[in-house]
């Protein structure tokens, strides 16, 4: 289990470019490469599967215990080598313990963490924030640097500076604009959007091959310790029963994108099959479905196609008026209103959808039932996310939330026996029981009709 996180002493300092970079390199001597990101994020992980064609799994340590986030990496790792890139700055979290951090996965996983720093007019000052990184904590894991933004004339300057503290340089990446991949307001744009991807990649792999210690990294990340399984998460959430023909619709497209993977697998663990559809492009709900979800992305991008097609749209508000257990958050949510931008949509919530000018929600959530519902009974919680600059005039009233950073208490959500809507993002693994409760009403609908 061959691995590095890849992290960064701050947000925008290159970590994703450089993580990129790696991928293209290593993947380009064929090596069998997974990929991680820590935190809530689904746009890295999806530009990392479409684009490199690799296993891409989250790693978020508010949703998951220890021996938990162990056993999602143990499960999910590749073969010759893991790559994970840590979210904001390396001991960046909630609240002054950093709880959530990517030095958190780092301790979890045992990985060896190679920081990014952006060293753009920097010379002695490069080491003193990296030996303060390396010492912050007695065991931050913090073994190298790879520089960024600088040139070929400067790297054996702070080679040698940072080495003399004792931090292994291994390379550098030149700023190269032609290189760089636009962003949107959740994260970078989706690979599809990009006529000129392929270039772009290979530009950054041949930078990689050219101004980073490859073989150097590769020692490293072989120098991790073997990991053992300490739980049985995982296998706690299979089912011994015969599920076969539980069907569950799963929309997939440019306007629904952002899933969690770790969700189909426990959904698939417990014997679902998923049925992939597109809301842009098929006509009908996928044949002998027992339950759907509507998963988050950028429909407000897309609102004139997605009403365009009103067939798909009176086939899930029929299906769902009869019961049909549906789970929809963030973007699938909005897609279920009357409306988005006053665009008509599916007409299941009554309301409309605008764009606002701030963020609306942002930040790790726990969520609590307040009646029975779909998901769990009354009282019963889960760890979910919220970012979104779009909001509703009717965004529910089914669960309590509760911010992590500072406690902010609101109400949200539309639940009853058959439906869960609203804007937070759910982990199903964060509380199996969850998704347990979503494939028993799965069952029980199929048994029904």
């Amino acid at each position: 289990m061959n691995r590095l996180l890849i992290s960064g002493t701050s947000s925008n300092c290159g970590k994703t470019t450089i993580t990129m970079a790696l991928l293209a390199a290593f993947k380009h001597r064929g090596l069998d490469i997974s990929s991680f990101k820590s935190g809530p994020d689904y746009i890295d992980p999806m530009f990392h599967r479409k684009v490199f064609d690799v296993e891409t799994h989250n790693l978020d340590p508010y949703f998951c215990s220890e021996d938990m986030l162990r056993e999602q990496f143990i499960r999910n790792c590749g073969s010759d080598l893991s790559i994970i890139e840590g979210a904001m700055g390396f001991y960046d979290g909630i609240g002054v313990d950093g709880e959530a951090s990517a030095w958190k996965v780092a301790k979890s996983v045992e990985a060896p963490v190679v920081l990014i720093l952006d060293a753009r007019g920097m010379s002695n000052s490069a080491a003193a924030i990296l030996k303060g990184f390396k010492e912050f904590k007695s065991d931050s894991m913090v073994e190298g640097v790879i520089f960024n933004g600088i040139s070929n004339r400067l790297y054996p300057l702070l080679r040698d500076i940072v080495e003399n503290v004792g931090i292994k340089a291994y390379g550098f990446m030149p700023r190269k604009e032609e290189y760089s991949i636009e962003s949107r307001n959740l994260g970078l744009i989706t690979a599809d959007e990009i006529s000129d991807i392929r270039e772009k990649i290979n530009g950054l792999r041949e930078l990689a091959e050219e101004c980073i210690d490859l073989d150097g990294l590769l020692e490293l990340a072989e120098s991790a310790p073997d990991l053992e399984s300490k739980s049985e998460f995982i296998g706690s959430a299979k089912t011994n029963s015969n599920e076969n023909g539980l069907r569950i619709a799963v929309a997939r497209d440019n306007a629904f994108c952002f899933i969690y993977e770790e969700n189909i697998e426990i959904l698939e663990d417990l014997g679902c099959e998923i049925a992939y559809f597109s809301p842009l492009e098929d006509e009908k709900l996928p044949e002998d479905i027992c339950a759907l979800y509507l998963c988050g992305g950028y429909p407000e991008l897309y609102t004139d196609d997605l009403s365009r097609n009103k067939s798909l749209m009176e086939d899930i508000k029929e299906k769902m008026s009869r019961g049909l257990p549906t789970i929809a958050e963030c973007g699938g949510f909005m897609y279920l209103h009357d409306s988005i931008e006053n665009v008509p949509m599916v007409g299941f919530i009554e309301g409309n959808c605008v764009k606002t000018d701030h963020l609306q929600r942002f930040g790790y959530v726990e969520i609590t039932a307040l009646k029975d519902n779909l998901l769990c009974s009354e009282g019963e919680s889960i760890r979910v996310h919220e970012f979104h600059y779009y909001d509703s005039d009717n965004c529910g009233e089914d669960f309590k939330a509760v911010k992590a950073s500072n406690g902010v208490e609101y109400e949200c959500c539309h639940s009853s026996d058959s439906c869960y809507a609203g804007f937070p993002h759910i982990y199903l693994p964060a509380n199996p029981d969850f998704a347990k409760s979503f494939v028993n009403h799965a069952r029980k609908w199929k048994n029904d009709i």
